[in-house]
């Protein structure tokens, strides 16, 4: 098969649709070996499936490398299917053991296999670099807080804020919302002014800067999807420019071919010959002429088409006893 056919046939929906289809099994078959029960019961067959499956996804990057060559590795996805399936096939023996639990990342080529999921996760992509400045951000916050904190609150607490390493930690518990008012009704029994700390941090680590996150993140999806409306609106108005530049093609083809309607072709009494004096009339040439005389046609327009002078076609017409129309004589 040539790399157009095979192409073709890889990036087809009914392909697409069938890996899907063997990632959704090998997940399932995947999931199966974590039970002693189903492995005991089942477990040959399980293996077969996940071995199968592994197998089609080799088959599928082989054709896709003859199809594609080195421009396979031009696309992120396809590197990423690459190392996923290629993990696989590395032999889990000794310290490579732990391989094993990673074939289940193959998994995550349902993301790859799906146009929508690869819009999220390039959505999500687009946001890091917002996210990068919002995440500096928090750590500040972050640290800044557990220094005040191991210092006003360690020698009380030491189980909470004892060091700097433990007074981060709990700080972070503080700001996802774990536990918080047990560590704080805590401190705030010897310390009765700690609330306002606790309200000030939480305030800023939970309300702002978590809300800075969903705000970029939003804002690199709109990008995004500006960015797609943007190529979408280009391709029809390429698409758009290709329809009407065939339109205009026809139209120039249909008004040429009306210009060659409109234009005089030659007929039976259009057609002209070049003159001849000397030149007498075959029979044949005789009888045509007498038909295009009874039909009303002025012998000089005959002549002209016989390539005779008038005089020489009058005194043919006259030896077969066709009478002289006055009428015919030329101007």
């Amino acid at each position: 098969m040539s790399r157009e056919r095979v192409r073709i046939l890889v990036e087809s929906p009914r392909c697409q649709r069938f890996i899907i289809a063997v990632i959704l099994i090998n997940a399932v078959a995947l999931g199966a070996e974590t039970s002693d029960a189903l492995m005991a019961a089942a477990g040959g067959f399980i293996r077969l499936l996940d071995a199968t499956a592994l197998l089609i996804f080799l088959v599928e990057i082989l054709l896709k490398l003859y199809a594609h060559r080195w421009a396979y590795f031009r696309d992120p996805w396809n590197c990423f299917d690459f190392v996923v399936v290629g993990v696989a096939l590395v032999p889990a023996t000794g310290a490579l053991s732990v391989l094993r639990a990673f074939r289940i990342l193959r998994i995550l080529r349902l993301v790859s296999a799906t146009p929508s999921m690869r819009k999220v996760v390039t959505r999500l992509l687009a946001a890091l670099p917002g996210m990068g400045a919002i995440l500096g951000l928090l750590a500040l916050v972050l640290y800044v807080a557990a220094v005040l904190a191991t210092k006003l609150f360690g020698p009380v607490t030491p189980d909470y804020f004892g060091s700097l390493g433990t007074s981060m930690w709990t700080l972070f518990q503080v700001m996802t919302g774990e536990a918080w008012p047990d560590i704080a009704r805590e401190v705030m029994a010897e310390k009765p002014l700690a609330w306002i700390f606790f309200l000030t941090y939480i305030l800023v680590s939970s309300f702002v800067v978590l809300n800075l996150f969903l705000a970029v993140m939003v804002n690199a999806a709109e990008d995004a999807r500006e960015d797609e409306h943007r190529e979408r609106q280009e391709q029809e108005n390429q698409q758009e420019t290709a329809f009407y530049a065939t339109i205009l093609d026809e139209l120039v083809a249909l008004r040429t071919e009306l210009h060659s309607l409109r234009s005089p072709t030659p007929n039976a009494t259009t057609v002209i010959r070049t003159l001849n004096p000397h030149r007498q009339l075959t029979d044949t040439e005789l009888d045509q002429a007498i038909t295009l005389y009874r039909t009303g046609e002025p012998l000089s327009t005959i002549a002209t088409h016989l390539g005779v002078p008038y005089p020489t076609l009058r005194t043919a017409l006259q030896r077969r006893g066709i009478p002289h129309r006055t009428s015919s004589a030329p101007r």
